[in-house]
């Protein structure tokens, strides 16, 4: 287990050293996205937060402004992310940033959360989903939320696009036992996951809402295709609020899940 998550974070180090912090930046699509994540976060109510999977701290450094009073403890497999997002936050005295895994979160400050989220499916990259719920589950108080989002096992749209263009490998890769993750030339050994399984491994939780993203919308890597094109863009998020009140809800690039830990 220790050299499974020694190479996943040696992947995302590589991340940093591709320029991963300046393409999230300006990534309007990616941005959007994010900002909608947020918006679940933010309304909850909390003292102490996890977040798992920080990156280089783009989230850590806007939740630790936006509640000075709250505190915050995130965490990444990378070293290199670790150290970006500790230099993102170093001001915020409400922020913590610790190299650690699911496995480690029984030795974390603050412990027990009242609030864990994940954006952008950092639990897609965990050995085992139903250990990293079990984790997550005992490391939040009675009562607390998860805001969690996962990469979707069957993104629709992006499978039949790869069909009518005969890329047929890469058409059916998320659906493989093993995904490969988004780069074409580097591996990264990790799952993509149906909302079935997700609910399956988080049975102890309550589930209380959750949300498709880019089901139509361009997928944050597809956002350079749409650019000077904001309007369609528009008219496509909005089509997707739509179909989130459908059954097409769980075919979008990622699935978003609000739990929360039963009071008793």
């Amino acid at each position: 287990m220790e050299n499974y998550y020694e190479k996943v974070g040696q992947y995302y180090d590589k991340d940093v050293e591709l320029g991963f912090e300046n393409r999230a930046d300006t990534n309007t699509s990616l941005q959007r996205i994010r900002d909608d994540f947020r918006t679940y976060v933010a309304k909850q109510s909390f003292s102490t937060a996890l977040e798992i999977g920080c990156g280089p701290g783009l989230d850590a450094e806007w939740f630790g402004s936006q509640f000075p009073d709250k505190k915050l403890c995130a965490i990444d497999v990378s070293a290199e992310m670790v150290k970006s997002a500790t230099k993102r936050t170093m001001s915020l005295n409400n922020v913590g940033v610790k190299q650690a895994t699911e496995h480690d979160l029984v030795d974390l400050e603050n412990r027990p959360f009242d609030l864990c989220y994940v954006f952008f499916g950092a639990l897609n990259t965990v050995d085992s989903l139903p250990v990293a719920a079990e984790k997550i589950y005992d490391s939040m108080t009675p009562g607390g939320i998860a805001v969690l989002t996962f990469v979707n096992k069957w993104y629709l749209r992006e499978l039949l696009v790869n069909l009518l263009k005969l890329r047929i490998r890469v058409a059916f890769s998320r659906i493989r036992k093993v995904w490969v993750g988004y780069s074409p030339t580097r591996f990264l050994a990790s799952k993509c996951y149906t909302p079935s399984t997700i609910r399956k491994s988080f049975r102890s939780f309550n589930e209380l809402d959750h949300q498709g993203y880019s089901i139509l919308f361009p997928a944050w890597y597809n956002q350079h295709k749409f650019k000077g094109q904001e309007d369609k863009a528009n008219r496509l998020w909005e089509l997707d609020k739509k179909l989130n009140k459908t059954p097409f809800w769980k075919y979008g690039e990622y699935t978003l899940f609000v739990f929360q830990k039963p009071l008793s």
